[in-house]
């Protein structure tokens, strides 16, 4: 069966970072686009960000860009999210996803994590 685990959340101030992986168990990573998502209280699954199977096309969301770096180890099977000058608005669960495409739609998505929480405060 596919399986993601995220880590790499938690509370970090204004202005931090955080790093954040995703780590395949039982498939190839390497085969799929992975997306990265957010989802706050009350608030649509978003997409952050995105990385195609060869790493040959990212995509960022305008909120998180110039701030956010995608990035793929396929010999570790596992995709990271660095997250720089995090901002209170960011705070959300964020969730990776397996894809044959970097569409931007949760639905296109074929498999989730279970989400790591990232909380940003003073």
């Amino acid at each position: 069966q596919l399986r993601f685990v995220e880590s790499g959340g938690g509370l970090v101030q204004p202005g931090g970072s955080l790093r954040l992986s995703c780590a395949a168990d039982g498939f190839t990573l390497a085969n799929y686009a992975i997306g990265w998502f957010r989802q706050a209280p009350g608030r649509e699954r978003a997409e952050v960000s995105c990385i195609s199977s060869g790493g040959g096309t990212i995509n960022y969301a305008h909120f998180v860009k110039g701030r956010f770096t995608i990035s793929r180890d396929n010999a570790k099977n596992t995709v990271y999210l660095q997250m720089n000058s995090l901002k209170p608005e960011d705070t959300a669960v964020y969730y990776c996803a397996a894809g044959g495409y970097c569409s931007g739609l949760p639905l296109e998505y074929d498999d989730w994590g279970q989400g790591t929480q990232v909380t940003v405060s003073s």
